[in-house]
């Protein structure tokens, strides 16, 4: 019996270390994302050699090591592991394909997502910035990814960064001209991430616009009927005073 009066107490203590680790390292995990989106571009853009060319792994590297440390301490905090494993298996591939080149840019959803619920939860009615620049990060991301692995690869077609920016567009937007694809595994795991991402993007919009439209409907819902409430006491109470004068008069008359 105390066992199971102890159970609630403790979970409800776990959740909220998890709830309150989440809310502390979403910034700092967006800021490294971006971090690494300016060094990755350097590095694919620039295609620095040498000396700055390790300097610059080495910095991507050890941008790499906030992620791990976010990821095992998410899991350890979660009450039920398994559970939380099974429905965070994004957050898993972040962490265990550090070296896979261009799939390092799954990080940059921790910086989507702090966005998505800046701009969400705080502005509702603003998801266009959202949808902007949601699309025109995952596009240049892309861009940049199916360029690293396409670039060196022999019947390459996608040969520079202007080609890569259209494909890319071409490919979220769903148009697919066909005149520029990748040719490599990884060129083509970059199309097919991007693919996604773009539904995925589609489907947060229309849950937070959903989410908003419901909320306005609900809003408008309760102020109607506290109006409603506020009318019927005002009616009541002139009922009152007015039963208050009829007996007044009726005591008078029977003076």
């Amino acid at each position: 019996m105390t066992v199971a009066q102890e159970s609630p107490g403790r979970t409800e203590i776990s959740e909220t270390r998890l709830q309150r680790w989440e809310t502390q390292a979403e910034w700092p995990l967006a800021a490294c994302a971006a971090v690494f989106l300016a060094l990755f571009s350097v590095k694919v853009l620039a295609q620095p050699q040498g000396a700055n060319r390790n300097i610059i792994h080495g910095m991507l590297f050890v941008l790499y090591l906030p992620f791990v440390i976010d990821y095992v301490a998410r899991l350890v905090l979660a009450e039920h592991r398994l559970r939380w494993f099974v429905r965070h298996l994004l957050d898993l591939l972040v962490v265990v394909l550090p070296l896979m080149g261009p799939l390092l840019l799954l990080r940059l959803v921790a910086l989507v997502g702090a966005l998505q619920r800046a701009i969400g939860d705080a502005i509702r009615g603003r998801v266009a910035a959202y949808t902007a620049f949601s699309a025109v990060l995952l596009v240049y991301a892309a861009s940049l990814a199916v360029l690293q692995v396409e670039r060196p690869a022999t019947g390459a077609n996608i040969t520079n960064f202007g080609d890569a920016v259209w494909w890319a567009i071409s490919t979220i937007t769903t148009v697919g001209y066909g005149d520029l694809y990748p040719v490599t595994v990884l060129g083509r795991s970059v199309a097919a991430l991007l693919m996604i991402g773009g539904i995925s993007m589609v489907g947060a919009i229309t849950a937070t616009i959903a989410s908003w439209i419901v909320q306005r409907v609900a809003a408008e819902d309760t102020a109607q009927q506290a109006a409603t409430v506020a009318h019927i006491e005002g009616l009541q109470a002139e009922v009152a005073r007015l039963a208050e004068i009829i007996a007044g008069q009726a005591n008078r008359g029977e003076r």
